[in-house]
Order: structure tokens, then C-alpha cells, then sequence
């Protein structure tokens, strides 16, 4: 190809270039190297690894006393020892970094994926999640109390006890998971720490990052798009139109399109993954570096190599954006509650996860079986089936069904059929990864078998038959084994705790302070509104509801999915009406711009925003309420002169009755 593109050469010049020089460079290169390292390089920050000891060390004397207990000590120090034999110390050191940035500006951080499994994580604050066995201790004096193997699953479920040394109330903790989850079975597995920032302070976290290494040493991670089976088809169906050759038949269509299938066709940017680059190193001995888009005047530059093919020699942070922190926060704004207070063994609340009780809603009214809805992790139609059938009443269980219901082949057709035919409990299934290692260690299977048996069930690869044998030595279960069988993939224990740790506590408040609960719900998880359907009650919302669904029956007429989201929004609505609270019409003079809140007349009623109006944006919004804040609306005429509301939305908003009887122009009435 080569030589033909070089047509213009003499036939000489074309050996010489194409062949003998080629050959000529290859021969200068003395041995082998590699063209992208085979190795970690992580960045150094000055006393990490003495700072980080130090830290967890001190926080571990808080909790637990001057006077370590020998479980606590003993994880600590084997976590410890291998987290910085293997250099990943400073790893932990700047997401300990992070994470306390962000608390100080009032928002918590909720960890993803396996971080929690780490006790270090725990005592370095990176997570919530304590993964230690089940335990009491108390804030007050640090007296500690760890329980017997098997007295219960998890530390959030143990009944509310005072302590004998200083008579305050103890708090219940450990989720019982092994940190080999996270770390490998001999620590040196490179740890990924994912964080869930909220999305408001996303943007300042990674812009800390730069602060702390600098502007030429981290990048966004870069994604490599790819040519998917429809677009290959294009290319085939569009390359026989501009050549103008006899079409192909079927089967060789298909074929051309499968050889184009996986070519790189862009490069993108991970939504929040930041490459960090050691300091005496450059970027460029790890990967090429791009503006994402073409664009230079973007403030990060990506690498352009797919992370994943640097994965094992560079440090990459997940610094994703998640609605949940926002969540907490605006809740904590508007009612004052410490969210980390909440106690996540409040009977009323657990209950909401199996009945409709706590809501103290008329059941004639409504035909939900649980108070689910709006909970995340636990609302949509598929795991509330889940609950529906499991009727879960505590922390442990909740755990299991989010590992359920985020495996694949974990539930329908595995475990949901072991509960259905009376094999098992729901709190006997195998719902996370960590389950399969702590349950083949409790027959009596060897740990480091445990643990490899795990890593290839979690990856969907199935038992080996000498695996198979070595678990029927010790007993284990003959639909234990045929489980394992069947899953593909299955979630980590400790991100489950996290997320189901941020159900509870917004369930809390949706049982003990409801109208909070909806402002935060229609302000921050709703895609779309239906406002003024809203407004007219539990009538209107139910005519709604029953029309979009009909569309969905109906196989002629598709509802959109703008309708597909109301429906979703009205479905809290409804609940909210029937629980004996209402909205309140928007109004000019007191809507919030972006935000729903309690109508300062009612109690039990919340005002919409200007956003909740289709077509009317953040901006718009902010407009009419920094307008108002100056001095009063006089007229129509006044309103438009002195905010960005269009004559269209102020037209809607006088159908509305939002306008409250200004007059079309200023005018003064003399007489």
C-alpha cells in the first residue's frame, strides 16, 4: 500500500524509503522497550504514607478508645502494611483530601464501588461504610462491644442499647466485609476509589485536583467511541450509493459491517475521571494528550489513549457527579436535620420498604403495596416488585435486594426463584459478590479458595470442577453451587451499604418530615412537570396518570418520553395528595426561581418554582425573583420591562392566576 501511494517515486527511491530505511531505524533500537509502561507510577506527596498511618491511627482512638480492640488494631495494621508495601498510600491520602474539601463546603461524598470494603477508607473519612463485623461502640466515652460470629448480619440492625459506662445511647456499625473485595487477596491490587460528589461541586472538586499537582500533571480520562453494528451497516449501505456498485446481497452486507464493527471512530471524555501524572514525570511517557472535541479553549486537556489501556500504570480518580449528595444537602438546608444523624434503624422508616403504614395514607385510595416510590435505588417499578415479594424489614436485607437488583442474572431466574419455591430467605441468597467469600469461608472452604471463587462468579465465569468438588467436601449447599452457576455479574457489598445508607436516610425524612421531602423530590429528581395538573389535586393527577397510561397500552399511539416522565413526577404527586398535602398555585411574588418550597401560609401545601413552567429556565427564573427582591411588580407591562419572562410566559402565567391581579400597564388610579 505503501509503495502504491508513492507512485510518484522512482522504483529505487520506493525500496529505499519504504523498505531499506525502515529497516535501517529498527536496527539503531538496542533491545526491547515498551511503548507504554508495565508498571504503576503514583504521585508523591510529601509524608503521605506517615500522614495517612497517622490519621486512620487517630481516628481509630476516637471511635474506639485509647486502648485499641484487638479486631480493629489487627485490620488496621494488615490493610496498612499492604496499602503502602505497594505505594498506594498517597492514593488514599488525596481522597481523604477530597472528600474533607467537600464536607468543609457542606457536602457529604458517598463512595462507589468496593472503597468501602477498605477499614483505612473508613478511618481515612473517604467512606461512610464500616466494614468491620458487626459492633456497638459509643461516641461519648468509646467503649466497644463486637458480637459473636452470626448474632446478626449487619450493625445497623441492632436494637437501640445505652452504654454501661456512661449511660448515653451506643450506635450500631459494621457491614462484615472483607477488605480482600477491594484490595486482592494479597493487597496488591490497585485500588480504584470511586466517589459520588454532588453534582453542584463536582466542577470544584476536579479543579482541586489541579491546585494539589498542578495544571501540567492531571487530565480528564479519555473514552475511545467505537463503531456500533447499526452505524457499520450505514457505512456498507452508503459506500454501494457513492460508488455506484450492484448492491450486496444480505449476508454480505452483514459481513462487511461486522469487519468495520469496533474500529475507533472519536475519542471522548469520561464523565469523571481524572489521570494523575507523577511530578518528575511527563504526560507523554504514558499516553498523547487532545482538547476533548477539538476544542483549545476547553480548561482540561484528555489523555488520548482510552484509560484502559493505561489502567496498571497510571492513577486515576473517579470524581463522578451523583444527585444523592445534592439531595442531602438541600434537605439539610431546609429543615436543619444533620443528615448523619439520622438513625438508620428507625422502625417507622424501615417500614416503608415493605408497607404503606408510616405514610399514613387511605389504602382504599392507593395500590401500592410499599412507600417505595421516590427512593433511590428502591422506586423503580422492577425493585419494587423486588420488595413487593421479599417484604425486606431490615438494613441487611435492603443490602441484599440492591445487590439483586444491580447483578445480572442474580435475580430473575436465580434467587427469585430459590425464594418463590421456599429453598431459601431472602436473607440467605447470594445477593453481593462479598456474600459467595464470606458464606464459603462459613462451611469451611479455605479463604484464598474463597476469595478465587468469587473474583470469577463476580465476572460471570462460572466454578471449575475441582472448585465444585472442594465446595461439596465442605457441605456447601447443592443450590449454592447451581447459583453461582448461573450469574454474570454481581455488585460489590460495599457500595450497595452506601447506597442503600442514602435510601434511609431520605426515607426518613419522607416518613418524619413529608413536605421537605417533596420540595427536595420535585426540585431536584423530576425530569419533567405537568404544573398545572399538579395544582388542580388528586382529580386532575389521576385523569393524567390514566391518559398517558392508555397511551401506553394502546399500541396505535406512543406516549413520548416527556410523557413517560410526567407520568413518573405525577405518580409522587398523587401519593402526596392522598397523604392530605397540596400544591399551592405558582405566584409572581412568591415562587422560589429553580427550587419547590413550603408555602409559608400552609404548612401542609409547597409552592412551585418558575422552572416548573415549560419553557421558563433557571435563568429566566432567577430574573423575575432578583426583579421582585428590588421592588414590587406594578403591572404586566412592569414585570416584562424588568425581568427575561417572554410575553408568551407572562401570558401563561396570567392563565395561570399566577400574576395575582396586576393590571396590563402601570397606571395610578386617582379617584
Amino acid at each position: 500500500e505503501m509503495m502504491v501511494s508513492l507512485s510518484y517515486l522512482s522504483e529505487d527511491e520506493k525500496q529505499e524509503y519504504v523498505v531499506e530505511n525502515t529497516n535501517k531505524i529498527a536496527d539503531m533500537i538496542d533491545g526491547t522497550f515498551h511503548v507504554v509502561h508495565d508498571k504503576l507510577f503514583t504521585p508523591h506527596i510529601d509524608n503521605a504514607d506517615e500522614n495517612l498511618r497517622q490519621l486512620c491511627f487517630d481516628n481509630a482512638h476516637k471511635q474506639y478508645g485509647e486502648v485499641l480492640p484487638d479486631i480493629v488494631e489487627k485490620r488496621l495494621t494488615k490493610e496498612l502494611d499492604n496499602i503502602i508495601k505497594h505505594g498506594f498510600g498517597v492514593i488514599y491520602y488525596i481522597a481523604h483530601k477530597l472528600v474533607k474539601k467537600s464536607n468543609e463546603a457542606g457536602y457529604l461524598v458517598g463512595s462507589r464501588g468496593s472503597v468501602g470494603s477498605s477499614f483505612v477508607a473508613t478511618m481515612a473519612n473517604i467512606s461512610e461504610v464500616n466494614p468491620l463485623p458487626p459492633h456497638y461502640y459509643c461516641p461519648h466515652c468509646q467503649y466497644n462491644e463486637f458480637l459473636p460470629e452470626g448474632y446478626i448480619a449487619n450493625g445497623y440492625d441492632l436494637p437501640n442499647k445505652t452504654c454501661p459506662k456512661c449511660g448515653h445511647p451506643l450506635k450500631g456499625d459494621g457491614h462484615n466485609i472483607p477488605f480482600e473485595t477491594f484490595l486482592g487477596f494479597e493487597g496488591d491490587k490497585v485500588p480504584d476509589i470511586d466517589l459520588n460528589f454532588s453534582g453542584e461541586y463536582q466542577p470544584n472538586a476536579h479543579a482541586y485536583t489541579k491546585e494539589v499537582f498542578g495544571d501540567d500533571h492531571v487530565f480528564r480520562a479519555g473514552t475511545v467511541g467505537t463503531v456500533q453494528e447499526k452505524t457499520a451497516y450505514g457505512y456498507v449501505k452508503g459506500y454501494e450509493e457513492e460508488m455506484e456498485c450492484e448492491p450486496f446481497n444480505e449476508a454480505k452486507r452483514v459481513d462487511l459491517a461486522k469487519g468495520c464493527e469496533g474500529v475507533k471512530r472519536t475519542t471522548g471524555q469520561h464523565p469523571g475521571g481524572i489521570v494523575v501524572v507523577p511530578l518528575d514525570m511527563d504526560v507523554h511517557d504514558f499516553t498523547p494528550v487532545q482538547y476533548p472535541a477539538n476544542n483549545p479553549n476547553a480548561t482540561w486537556k484528555t489523555t488520548h489513549f482510552d484509560f484502559h489501556q493505561i489502567h496498571d500504570n497510571i492513577l486515576k480518580f473517579d470524581i463522578l457527579g451523583h444527585v444523592d449528595p445534592t439531595a442531602m444537602k438541600m434537605l439539610e438546608r431546609i429543615t436543619g436535620v444533620n443528615v448523619r444523624q439520622i438513625p438508620m434503624n428507625d422502625q417507622e422508616t424501615m417500614a416503608i420498604f415493605s408497607t404503606t403504614e408510616s405514610l399514613k395514607i387511605d389504602t382504599t385510595k392507593y395500590n401500592e403495596v410499599t412507600g417505595a416510590a421516590g427512593i433511590p435505588e428502591f422506586g423503580t417499578p422492577f425493585v419494587r416488585g423486588i420488595l413487593e415479594l421479599t417484604k425486606p424489614t431490615t438494613f441487611a436485607e435492603l443490602v441484599t435486594i440492591s445487590g439483586l437488583s444491580h447483578g445480572t442474572d442474580v435475580w430473575l431466574g436465580n434467587a427469585k426463584d430459590l425464594i418463590d419455591n421456599g429453598t431459601c430467605k431472602l436473607n440467605e441468597v447470594i445477593g453481593c459478590r462479598d456474600d459467595i467469600m464470606v458464606d464459603l469461608m462459613g462451611y469451611g472452604v479455605k479463604p484464598k479458595l474463597s476469595f478465587t471463587i468469587m473474583e470469577s462468579v463476580r465476572k460471570g465465569k462460572g466454578l471449575k470442577d475441582e472448585w465444585v468438588t472442594e465446595m461439596k467436601a465442605n457441605n456447601v449447599p447443592e443450590w449454592f453451587i447451581d447459583s453461582c452457576t448461573k450469574i454474570k455479574y454481581m455488585f460489590p457489598k460495599a457500595h450497595a451499604v452506601a447506597y442503600v445508607m442514602m435510601a434511609v436516610r431520605i426515607a426518613w425524612f419522607k416518613v418524619h418530615m413529608p413536605v421537605h421531602y417533596y420540595c427536595m423530590y420535585f426540585s431536584i429528581r423530576c425530569d419533567a412537570y405537568d404544573v398545572q395538573t399538579m395544582i388542580q389535586g388528586e382529580a386532575a393527577i389521576r385523569q393524567r396518570m390514566a391518559d398517558i397510561k392508555h397511551m401506553k397500552e394502546d399500541k396505535t399511539q406512543k406516549p413520548s418520553d416527556k410523557e413517560l416522565a410526567i407520568y413518573d413526577t405525577l405518580e409522587l404527586a398523587l401519593e402526596m395528595v392522598l397523604r392530605g398535602f397540596r400544591f399551592s398555585n405558582i405566584s409572581i411574588n412568591r415562587s422560589a426561581a429553580t427550587e419547590f418550597i413550603v408555602d409559608p401560609d400552609d404548612p401542609k401545601a409547597i409552592i412551585p418554582p418558575f422552572t416548573s413552567i415549560d419553557g421558563l429556565g433557571s435563568n429566566v427564573g432567577l430574573s423575575v425573583v432578583k426583579a421582585r427582591e428590588e421592588k414590587p411588580f406594578l403591572s404586566k407591562e412592569d414585570v416584562l420591562k424588568r425581568t427575561q419572562l417572554s410575553k408568551t410566559l407572562v401570558e401563561k402565567l396570567a392563565d395561570m392566576n399566577a400574576l395575582e391581579g396586576l393590571d396590563e400597564e402601570n397606571q395610578m388610579t386617582l379617584f
